[in-house]
C-alpha cells in the first residue's frame, strides 16, 4: 500500500482528525493523519466589521464561514484522495480569543459580539487591574463584563453564559459550556497549579456585585475550563448540521476543549515549553513567550496568559497588524488587473515582499501608522491608517514596501522591549507561523531585525498555523492526553525541518531608526483622530 492508498484507508476509517480555526480574515480547516502531518485543507475568507462603533462579526456569518469551509475541505479530500469526509476520529476549535459574547437562559444572543479589537473598555480595565494586582488588558472578556455593569447596560442581568468565540462554537456543536486553559486564560486570570480561574479573583470581583439574582456569581456564567488532553464533549446530531447542511457527516465525534489562537499557535509552532517563544502576524500581532516565571509586576503592555497545560506565558499584542499592509496590495492588484496583467494573489505578495530587501539602507524620512483600529500599546482609542513621508526622498516601491512591514511591528516593539530590557525575560527560540511568513525569508527578516534575534520558521506548515495547532491538540487527546510538551517534541516535531533567520545588523539599525521615527510622530496620528472623524 503507498503512502496516498493509507490516507485514503485513514479517511474511510476515520482515523484522521480535523482541526478548524476562526481566524480574523480566515476561517480554516486542516485534515491531519496518522503521522501528523496536514492531508487536506479547506478554507473562506471573512471579515469584521465596524457596527455603532463595535468591531464585531455576526454569528450569521460565523455559521456561513464554517460550512462554506468545512465543504471546501471535503471537496479537498474528495478530489485528493476519492473518498468522502463522514467521519474523523477527533475535532479540534480554535478561535480568535478574549472578546464578549453573552446569551440568557435560552440561549438568545444579548448583544453583537464584541471581539478583542475594541478598546471601549479603558475604565473597567483600569479598575480591574488595580483590583487583583494583574494586568486586565481591554480586550479580555472579564473587562468587557465590568464595563457592560459600569455603563448600566440592562442585558446584563440576563447574561445566562459569556463565552469566547471557540467556546461558543464548541457549545452549539456538542452541546458543552467548556473551554480551554488557554482560552479561559484570556476571559479571566487563572491559576495554573489547580487548572481553574483563579479563585481570589473570582471572589474578589463576586464582591463587586453581579446585576441580577442577589445569590449570582461570576463563575456561574463562565464556561468550565479543561486542561489539554481531557474530552470535551462529542459532535451532536444538531452540530453535525450546523457543520455538514448536507447530511454526510456522522455525529459522535470526540471533541478536544477549545482553544484560542494563541495556543493553538504554540502548539503548530512546538512553543509550549519554557524559554520558547512564538510569533503570528495578522489582522493583529502577537507574540507568546513561556518565561516559567512569574513576571516582578504589572506591565498595562504585558498580559499573562496560560498554555493548554497551565503553564504561564507572556503575551505582547497589538491590535493591529496586516490590515493596512493587505489593503495596499489589494489596490496594487487592481492596478495590475487594470493593465492586463496576470499575477496571481501569491506571487504579488512574494513580488512585493521581496521588493522590500532592496530599499535604501535606513528607508529615511518614511513612517507609517497601520492603525485601522486603536492601539492601547500607544494610547491610540482609535485608529487612521497613515503613510507620512518627507519630500525629496527616495520615493521608490522598494521603501514603501520597507514602511510598510516595519509598520506591522511599530506597536508590539513596546512589549517586546518591557520583557526583555525591565524583565530580562530569557528567550531561546523565536517561531513564525501564519500568513506573513509564506513568503520565504522576508517577513522573518524583519522580524528578527525587530527583536535583534533569531527567529525560526517551520516552512512547511509556515502557513497552516492554528487550525494545525488545534488538530494536534485534538490527536494529543486521542491519545490518552500524558505530557503535551513531551508528545509534541518526540512524536510531531522531531523530523521536522525549520529555516533560521538571525539578525542583520544593517536590519536591525534601519529598524530602529524607524522606531524612533515612530515613537515621534505620534502627534500625526493623534491629530488624524481627533481632525478626521468617522463617517
Amino acid at each position: 500500500m503507498d503512502a496516498k492508498q493509507a490516507i485514503t484507508q485513514a479517511i474511510i476509517e476515520g482515523k484522521t482528525v480535523l482541526g478548524i480555526e476562526l481566524g480574523s480574515t480566515r476561517i480554516k480547516a486542516v485534515l491531519i493523519g496518522e503521522s501528523y502531518g496536514a492531508i487536506a485543507s479547506g478554507g473562506h475568507d471573512w471579515e469584521n466589521r465596524q457596527e455603532n462603533g463595535v468591531w464585531t462579526y455576526s454569528l450569521e456569518d460565523v455559521w456561513t464561514g464554517l460550512r462554506l469551509c468545512f465543504r471546501n475541505l471535503a471537496d479537498d479530500v474528495q478530489n485528493r484522495y476519492g473518498a468522502p469526509l463522514v467521519k474523523a476520529g477527533a475535532i479540534g476549535i480554535s478561535a480568535m480569543m478574549h472578546g464578549y459574547l453573552v446569551f440568557d437562559k435560552d440561549g438568545k444572543q444579548l448583544v453583537p459580539f464584541r471581539t478583542w479589537r475594541n478598546t471601549v473598555t479603558e475604565d473597567a480595565a483600569a479598575k480591574l487591574t488595580d483590583l487583583f494586582q494583574f494586568n486586565i488588558p481591554q480586550r479580555w472578556s472579564i473587562a468587557h463584563l465590568y464595563q457592560a455593569i459600569l455603563n448600566g447596560e440592562d442585558h446584563v442581568k440576563n447574561i445566562d453564559f459569556m463565552t469566547t468565540l471557540a467556546g461558543y462554537v464548541q457549545w452549539k456543536l456538542t452541546g458543552k459550556k467548556v473551554i480551554g486553559l488557554g482560552d479561559a486564560s484570556g476571559m479571566f486570570p487563572v491559576d495554573g497549579a489547580i487548572h481553574d480561574y483563579d479563585h481570589m479573583m473570582l471572589e474578589r470581583f463576586n464582591n463587586l456585585g453581579l446585576p441580577g439574582n442577589p445569590g449570582r456569581k461570576v463563575a456561574d456564567i463562565l464556561p468550565v475550563v479543561l486542561r489539554a488532553g481531557e474530552t470535551a464533549g462529542f459532535l451532536t446530531e444538531d452540530g453535525a448540521r450546523l457543520l455538514d447542511p448536507d447530511g454526510s457527516l456522522q455525529a459522535g465525534i470526540p471533541f478536544c476543549p477549545p482553544e484560542g489562537d494563541a495556543d493553538a499557535g504554540m502548539v503548530a509552532t512546538n512553543t509550549i515549553a519554557e524559554y520558547t517563544g512564538s510569533i503570528s502576524v495578522g489582522t493583529s500581532v502577537y507574540i507568546l513567550i513561556a518565561t516559567g516565571k512569574k513576571l516582578s509586576k504589572v506591565y498595562p503592555e504585558i498580559g499573562v496568559l496560560a498554555t493548554p497545560e497551565g503553564k504561564p506565558v507572556a503575551l505582547a499584542q497589538s491590535n493591529n497588524g496586516t490590515t493596512d499592509l493587505d489593503a495596499w496590495v489589494k489596490l496594487f492588484m487592481e492596478v495590475s488587473e487594470l493593465a492586463g496583467a496576470k499575477i496571481g494573489k501569491a506571487a504579488l505578495y512574494d513580488t512585493l515582499y521581496n521588493r522590500a530587501l532592496e530599499a535604501d539602507k535606513d528607508a529615511d524620512g518614511f513612517l507609517a501608522y497601520n492603525y485601522h483600529s486603536g492601539e492601547y500599546n500607544t494610547g491610540m482609542e482609535e485608529g487612521r491608517p497613515l503613510f507620512v513621508r518627507l519630500p525629496g526622498v527616495n520615493f521608490s516601491l522598494a521603501n514603501f514596501m520597507r514602511t510598510l512591514l516595519f509598520s506591522c511591528l511599530g506597536s508590539i516593539k513596546y512589549g517586546i522591549d518591557i520583557l526583555a530590557e525591565k524583565e530580562k525575560v530569557r528567550v531561546d527560540t523565536i517561531v513564525g507561523h501564519g500568513g506573513f511568513f509564506k513568503t520565504r525569508g522576508v517577513g522573518q527578516r524583519f522580524i528578527a531585525a525587530a527583536f535583534n534575534a533569531p527567529v525560526s520558521v517551520m516552512q512547511e506548515s509556515a502557513g497552516e498555523g492554528g487550525a494545525w495547532g488545534i488538530a494536534l491538540l485534538a490527536a494529543f487527546m486521542l491519545r490518552g492526553g500524558g505530557s503535551l510538551e513531551q508528545f509534541l517534541a518526540e512524536k510531531v516535531f522531531a523530523a521536522k525541518a525549520r529555516t533560521t533567520i538571525n539578525p542583520d545588523p544593517k536590519d536591525v539599525e534601519s529598524f530602529g531608526k524607524f522606531m524612533k521615527r515612530y515613537a515621534g510622530g505620534l502627534g500625526i496620528e493623534r491629530a488624524a483622530i481627533e481632525n478626521l472623524p468617522r463617517r
